[in-house]
Formats: C-alpha cells, structure tokens, sequence
C-alpha cells in the first residue's frame, strides 16, 4: 500500500510540475511550441542605417530581436515589409527590436545610396545592418530571402519563417517570446 501511496503521489507532482501555466502566468519555456534552437550568431561587423551606433545582441539582452534577411530589390522581401513596420511599431515599445539585415543579390543592390534610397521609399524606420559582405547571411547560414529569425531575450533563435505568409503565427511568437521572463543568465 505504501509503495502504491509513493506512485500516485509521484505521478501527482509530475503531472503538476508538466501542467499549463495559469492565466496571467508567463508561458513556460519548456511547454512553448518554439523551441530552442541554439544561441544566434552575433551580427557581423558591418555599417548600420536607421540606427545610431552599431547594433550587437550581446548589448541586446532583455529584448526579442526580429532579424529579417532581405534585399531591396526581391519583390517577396518588399511584400514582407507592412508587416515587419506593424510590428516595429506595435511591440517596440514591450521589447521588441526588428533589424533588417540587408544582403544583396545583385550589383545595384550592394550601392549604399540605393539602398538609402529604398530604405526612404518603402518607410523602412527600423535599423538595417548593411550586409554586403555576407558576414551575418553566411554566420546564419541563410539561403532565402526573405527570411525572419525571432531570437529570444536570451540571445537563442526560436522562430524561423522563410518566404512570405505565416504572418499570424509569426505575430504570435512574438507575442509568445515578449510574454517570457527576461532572466540575467546569457547563456
């Protein structure tokens, strides 16, 4: 009867510790449905628009990070673009940051004029990384534009969405990986 009395108690607490987190509780990092899928490469050293000073994601701690692989001149990319500006402007303010890394496919793409030239035409607001050696395309090991990386306050990538589309459940990863604790350990 003891050994029986062990068993269900034991089942009891292991079925506590796997249960969803209540309302109002921040979501569990083992229970989300993004899981980790390793610490994000730095972004390379490149030249940065739209932003002050250069951007690294070690300084980016406590913050969700949106990195969108793109190129002016792809048409797919520019599709993307309503949606990367909504959610600059909807979650900036609760610790989102969206970076537009800007590698180039073809030769007028690579020109920093162009590109500032674009970057005004389609009200691109948020920091783009000017990536014309590949540094930050090739440390993700990227192939597709565009593609969005979501790497979470922690500094791991949680979310990859290639292509257009998706753009409800990307919204809801960002909703999900704001909604998680920040936690001081950057492993």
């Amino acid at each position: 009867m003891r050994l029986w009395m062990g068993i269900v108690w034991f089942l009891a607490l292991a079925l506590c510790a796997c249960a969803p987190a209540g309302p109002g509780s921040p979501p569990r990092r083992d229970s989300t449905p993004y899981p980790d899928l390793g610490k994000a490469p730095e972004l390379g050293e490149t030249a940065w628009l739209n932003s002050a000073v250069p951007l690294r994601l070690a300084d980016l701690r406590g913050k969700v990070v949106l990195l969108n692989m793109w190129t002016f001149g792809c048409v797919n990319c520019r599709n993307v673009l309503p949606s990367l500006r909504g959610w600059y402007d909807r979650y900036t303010a609760e610790g989102l940051v969206v970076i537009g890394n800007h590698y180039p496919e073809f030769a007028h793409e690579a020109d920093l004029n162009n590109l500032k030239k674009a970057l005004a035409e389609l009200d691109v607001r948020y920091p783009v990384a000017v990536d014309t050696l590949g540094a930050t395309w090739q440390a993700y090991d990227n192939r597709y534009w565009p593609t969005l990386y979501l790497i979470d306050k922690q500094g791991h990538m949680r979310y990859v969405h290639i292509g257009e589309g998706g753009y409800e459940q990307t919204e809801g990863a960002i909703q999900a990986l704001l909604a998680e604790p920040s936690s001081e350990d950057w492993r």
